[in-house]
């Protein structure tokens, strides 16, 4: 192993710790499904908030029929990648139905209003229930089909009319919509939005890293490498910011900065840089006098150079370590706000602020509402934790040279 490159060996190290392995395809298979997103999710629907108030709170594995009425009002069709990005708004309103015939020009169902109330049966035109709007009729036995388009079709009423709009609407606006983790308290589906808090969770955790470390970074290496009254104005910055609990200080830059998601990753972002900056100015102290630092400067190279080029990057590992680390802090932080009420806002989807909703009902049989979200939050902690734990006896000479 001698001819390896330390980062090699560090690599090699990293990949002998099964534990980290394992963490970090953890993470990689959620960063896939957080990315895929909509694409992926039963509910594609923006922000996973198809409401169905007639079945919330359904155990996991409850299947329904729904006959799916068309909207009045058009909704576009959005590309594959908007629909990645924010998801296909429904064409359809979903009624939950337990029986169903058509007769001529309607359709007939039990609509499902509760497991312990009788169906209400009503009735539906079915030219409406496919063209999304108000059908109307005259004197001729004639139809006029106003379609959510604009447009307008007059057709002679016959039995070839009818069951034209009868085989469409029992191929493709009957369907059976399965529930595979259940419902939530207003009827949306409980899978979409574990996944999709999965994509808020992690986007908070990286923008929340990447801010913490351009600023830990800039203000450690600063303090450390010039010293005197800089180090001291900064490092009692950092002392003071140091003796706040991080929740409070989250909380108090989210009521300055306001509620939302970018918000949230600024105010995380801004809770946690102490840390780095504490571990870069230590690490910076102490490369600032060794030998080839000294040769640099004799060389005659600037300050900037010296920092960026020969300290920075022979403090990588030591960064990398409290990164994962401080990633797996930012979902935490994130999860409580929600749960307080202080981050990204309803509809949105957050395992913190899935909680918060159904916390009510862990004494009941309904427990798993709030344990999956949570379950949720207590893996992707433990997999950068156990990250973290690899990264930092990957980076530990002493321990490598003992392993290997």
């Amino acid at each position: 192993m001698a001819d390896l490159t330390p980062t090699q060996r560090a690599l090699y190290a990293f990949k002998r710790n099964k534990l980290a392995v394992g963490g970090l395809i953890f993470i990689a298979l959620s960063v896939v499904i957080a990315i895929l997103g909509y694409l992926v999710m039963p509910d594609g629907t923006p922000q996973a908030n198809d409401m169905i108030l007639q079945i919330s709170l359904k155990k996991p594995g409850s299947s329904f029929t729904m006959l799916r009425i068309r909207k009045s009002n058009a909704v576009d069709t959005v590309n594959i990648f908007q629909k990645l990005w924010s998801g296909q708004p429904d064409f359809y309103t979903n009624v939950p139905v337990t029986a169903w015939r058509i007769i001529k020009d309607s359709i007939y169902v039990d609509e499902y209003i509760g497991a312990e109330d009788k169906p209400e049966h009503k009735a539906y035109n079915i030219f409406e229930v496919v063209s999304g709007k108000k059908a109307e009729y005259n004197k001729y036995d004639e139809v006029t089909i106003n379609w959510y388009t604009g447009k307008q079709t007059h057709l002679p009423l016959s039995k070839a009319l009818y069951d034209k709009f009868a085989d469409e609407i029992k191929e493709n606006q009957i369907i059976k919509k399965t529930y595979i983790l259940g419902t939530d308290l207003y009827g949306r589906d409980l899978l979409s939005r574990l996944i999709l808090g999965t994509r808020i969770s992690l986007s908070v955790g990286l923008m929340a890293v990447i801010i913490s470390l351009i600023t830990g970074v800039v203000i450690g290496a600063s303090a450390g490498y010039y010293g005197g009254k800089v180090d001291a104005a900064l490092s009692w910055l950092m002392n003071i910011l140091w003796s706040l609990p991080a929740l409070l200080l989250v909380i108090a830059l989210s009521f300055a900065l306001g509620k939302g998601l970018w918000q949230i990753f600024i105010a995380v972002g801004l809770s946690m840089w102490v840390e780095v900056a504490r571990l870069v100015r230590g690490q910076v102290m102490g490369l600032k006098q060794v030998e080839y630092i000294e040769a640099a400067r004799a060389m005659g190279f600037n300050n900037y150079r010296i920092i960026t080029r020969h300290i920075l990057p022979n403090i990588t590992g030591p960064i990398l370590v409290l990164a994962s680390s401080n990633f797996a802090s930012a979902i935490l932080l994130e999860a409580g706000l929600s749960f307080l009420g202080f981050g990204a806002q309803p509809p949105m989807p957050t395992w913190g602020g899935m909680i918060r909703e159904h916390y009510g009902y862990i004494i009941m049989d309904l427990a798993y509402l709030a344990l999956a979200p949570g379950l949720a939050i207590m893996l992707m902690v433990y997999a950068f934790n156990l990250v973290t734990v690899g990264l930092r006896d990957a980076f530990d000479i002493k321990s490598q040279s003992t392993r290997l």
